[in-house]
This record gives C-alpha cells, sequence and structure tokens, in this order.
C-alpha cells in the first residue's frame, strides 16, 4: 500500500502532478512494530528502570507505558492556515514539501551555509560531544569565529557542491546569513551561536511535514531563525509545518557533573546507557532519525533524549512507527555517520560502531554494508566529527550518490553496487561537523509512501 506525495507549489518541478489524486492508506495501531530499547533488542523495562532512577517512580510508570506499548497514539489532526479569513481544506492540494525516505529522486533540497560560524562556548554539553584533543581549542576559541581562511574554504567548497546539485537538476534554497557572535540571553542561559551549516541536524521532513527539532546545544537554540524564512514560504505553498517543543535548557537537562576524561570513559557511560542530557523536558537534534517509509529509526543519543522520542512517537503515530535502535558508539550524536540507509532494503553500518538491533534490518531481506575505513588524513581538523563523514553520503536517487572526492574507497563500494558516484570535495566542510548528508535536508523527492518492514 502507498501513499502519494501532494504536487509541489508554482516554480518547483512538475513531474509528479499525476499523482495528486493518488489514495493514501494509514498503518493500524496494530500493524506496529514493537519498539526497540538501548542495546540487545527490546528493553522497554531496562530503559524504563534507567530513567524512573533519574526522574523519580511516578514517572516509571509513563515510560514504561511509552516504551513497552505497541499501540501507537491516535494522530491529532491539523488545520491549514486560513487566507484572508477564508478557511482552507486541511490536506492541501499542493505541497512543495514531500518526502518519505532517503533515496527517492531528489527534486528539492536546503544546503546549508558556513557564513560566519563560531566555536560554541565549551559548555558541560559541548564537551561531552567532541574530542579530547580539540577541548583546548574550544576553551580558547569558544564565542569567536571557527579559522576564517578554513571557513572561507569551506565556503567555496560547498556553492561548488551547490552548483553540481542544480546541475543535477535539484532545486537548492539556502539559510540566511546571521552574525552567530552575538550573545544572547534567556532566564535560564546565557551564550553566543554557532552556524546554520547543517539543515539536517533542525529540519526533519516526514511526507508533507517540516518538522522543526527543539536541539540540545545552548549555541543552538536560535538556529532555527535562519530557515524560518524558506519554511514560512514552503507553509505559504500549502506545507505542513511543526516546531517541537522548545527545551528551556536550564541547567536541570544537563548532568552538571557527567565524568568525562578520556574515550574510555565515555564507552563506560555508553554501555551504561548514561548520556550528558537528561529527562528534565524533551530534546532531540533531527539528525539522530533516519527515514525509511512508514518506518523511521532514531538513537537516544547525547542530543536525543526519550522524552524527545515519545514526543516525536506521538506526533507522527499512526501513519510512522518509530524504532529506537542503538550501537556500540562511545560518543552517539547524529545517526547518519553510524547508520546510513541507501535504498530499499539496503543500509550502510558503521564497522566501527556495530547496531545491536542488527537482525530487525536482516530478518526483513535488507543488505547490510559495511563501508571501507575513511582516507582522511589524521592531521586533518575534524572539530566536531570523526572521519566517518566518509559514509554520511547523500543519495540524489537509488542509483546516484554525492560522495567525497577524496574518499576513492567508499566510491569503488557504490560502483560494485551499481551507484553511479557524484564526486565532490567538501573536505573543509567536514571540519565544520558534517558531510553531504549533514549540510543538505531534501525537501523533495519523487516518491510515494511505504512500508519496508511488513
Amino acid at each position: 500500500m502507498a501513499g502519494a506525495c501532494p504536487g509541489a507549489c508554482p516554480g518547483a518541478v512538475k513531474a509528479r502532478a499525476g499523482r495528486r489524486g493518488a489514495a493514501r492508506s494509514w498503518a493500524a495501531p496494530g500493524e506496529m512494530l514493537r519498539v526497540r530499547c538501548l542495546r540487545g533488542g527490546s528493553r522497554g523495562a531496562e530503559a524504563a528502570h534507567f530513567i524512573g532512577s533519574r526522574l523519580g517512580r511516578v514517572f516509571t510508570g509513563w515510560v514504561q507505558r511509552s516504551f513497552q506499548s505497541t499501540q501507537a497514539a491516535t494522530a491529532s489532526q491539523n488545520t491549514c492556515a486560513a487566507d484572508d479569513n477564508k478557511a482552507t481544506s486541511p490536506v492541501p492540494q499542493d505541497s512543495p514539501v514531500c518526502s518519505y525516505n532517503e533515496w527517492d529522486p531528489l527534486e528539492e533540497v536546503i544546503v546549508g551555509r558556513a557564513e560566519n560560524a563560531c566555536v560554541p562556548p565549551f559548555s558541560v554539553e559541548v564537551k561531552a560531544n567532541t574530542y579530547e584533543k580539540y577541548w583546548g581549542f574550544y576553551q580558547k576559541f569558544g564565542g569567536q569565529s571557527f579559522p576564517k581562511d578554513h571557513v572561507k574554504k569551506a565556503i567555496a567548497e560547498i556553492e561548488e557542491m551547490c552548483n553540481i546539485l542544480k546541475k543535477e537538476g535539484v532545486i537548492v534554497k539556502r539559510p540566511d546569513p546571521i552574525d552567530w557572535s552575538v550573545k544572547y540571553k534567556t532566564p535560564d542561559f546565557e551564550s553566543t551561536g554557532m552556524y546554520a551549516a547543517m539543515p539536517r541536524d533542525i529540519l526533519l521532513v516526514v511526507g508533507n511535514e517540516i518538522i522543526e527539532a527543539p536541539m540540545a546545544w545552548r549555541a543552538r537554540f536560535f538556529e532555527y531563525r535562519a530557515y524560518r524564512r524558506i519554511i514560512k514560504e514552503y507553509f505559504n505553498c500549502g506545507a505542513k509545518w511543526t516546531t517541537a517543543p522548545k527545551p528551556t535548557m536550564a541547567d536541570e537537562l544537563y548532568d552538571q557533573d557527567y565524568p568525562i576524561c578520556s574515550v574510555e570513559d565515555r564507552h563506560k557511560l555508553a554501555a551504561q546507557g548514561k548520556f550528558v542530557t537528561t529527562e528534565f523536558e524533551p530534546c532531540f537534534d533531527a539528525a539522530d532519525f533516519i527515514r525509511a517509509g512508514r518506518d523511521i529509526f532514531v538513537q537516544r543519543s547525547q542530543v536525543t533524549n526519550y522524552m524527545g522520542i515519545e514526543w516525536m512517537r506521538r506526533h507522527l503515530a499512526p501513519d510512522y512507527r518509530v524504532h529506537v535502535i542503538s550501537f556500540k558508539d562511545p560518543n552517539p550524536m547524529h545517526i547518519d555517520a553510524t547508520f546510513n540507509i541507501i535504498g530499499p532494503g539496503l543500509v550502510l553500518s558503521n564497522p566501527d560502531r556495530p547496531c545491536y538491533q542488527i537482525d530487525l534490518f536482516k530478518k526483513a531481506g535488507w543488505t547490510v554494508i559495511h563501508p571501507p575505513v575513511p582516507l582522511i588524513p589524521d592531521d586533518h581538523p575534524l572539530w566536531m566529527s570523526s572521519k566517518w563523514l566518509s559514509m554520511n553520503v547523500l543519495m540524489l536517487d537509488e542509483k546516484r550518490v554525492m560522495v567525497d572526492a577524496n574518499e576513492t574507497s567508499i566510491q569503488k563500494m557504490f560502483e560494485k553496487l551499481g551507484i553511479s558516484t557524484i564526486k565532490v570535495n567538501i573536505r573543509h566542510a567536514n571540519s565544520l561537523g558534517g558531510g553531504f548528508h549533514c549540510w543538505t535536508c531534501d525537501i523533495r523527492r519523487r516518491g510515494t509512501l511505504q512500508s519496508y518492514f511488513d
């Protein structure tokens, strides 16, 4: 069964006009797959015990119901905006936004900006997500610009990436440039900003809806402002627009005594299911979710907590099924350099961070590919990520992939799979924390809603 995307608003690609009247089907609660928690498979009780110990016994029952139940919450009906006080249809006939997975033919994308990128202040949540060898860099330059020459090269690389996407027939939109060095203050904290480089971190497209993630770093609290102009344009053309509950980011959201001194500490804490973010309030980055039609996979990470996952699960039910998966990862933050779904029944799985629920995919007939070791030199600065950005690729369709021009090993892997590689050099852009998937948010892909796990 499949549901079709609505059409695009004027100026967008018109190739999908014939599908606008297609019927859309919904998953019944009984079709829900069991939600997976923590490592080793379905362990809702373990997750409940852990969260309950942090929040108290009153909350434990709620967590147990949330993560053990296979029943989805009833989806609330969204209404469209009024035009000159006249009610419009609750399901827009035309929408510029429509994407159900990571591989359907790409028609429109948002690409981030490196302009004015600033080093985030060295707060507890930043320390928990960065490598020890760069802590001195953050302590020295927090609140200031990333090295200007490096940023200049990153800007040029992303411009070339945009030009290549356009040549491949993709419409490219860009966020607004903002001065991220300006200090701001809320009743709970003060900080400077970071950048609008990674739209994948803050925006998640599910069907014809754009979801703004609440984020978890204080330096990214106002990052949504760079994208508001674009999102309002999409909304005015018929897209749905949802902003997840904005966290206060008060001190209670973070374990202020999170004990990190080494990589070994990270492994121990990850094995215990402990993270720098608490369950004080919902928080998540959109990049911790990855889509495969009706099934959406997410990890509990340093920036995405169980309350954030549960908010998303309730919001998307019963249309979509949200599954928690976990990895042998000492520093989980954003899933797409660990587990990147690149086609129907095809997933890249990081060999250094094995997935504890991989049998869920194998039993469904999926092919699991372990990408080769990245070739990026040890002396190249990666202030906010690991070398595994080599697998952080962007699929233009099932047979075309955008990949780093320097990563010849993974290029050969894709060619053996029958996938053509579009080679772009974004080595300096990698230093700011993302690969092609991170630097983009696919707004419209030509395809239908399908289930790949029934």
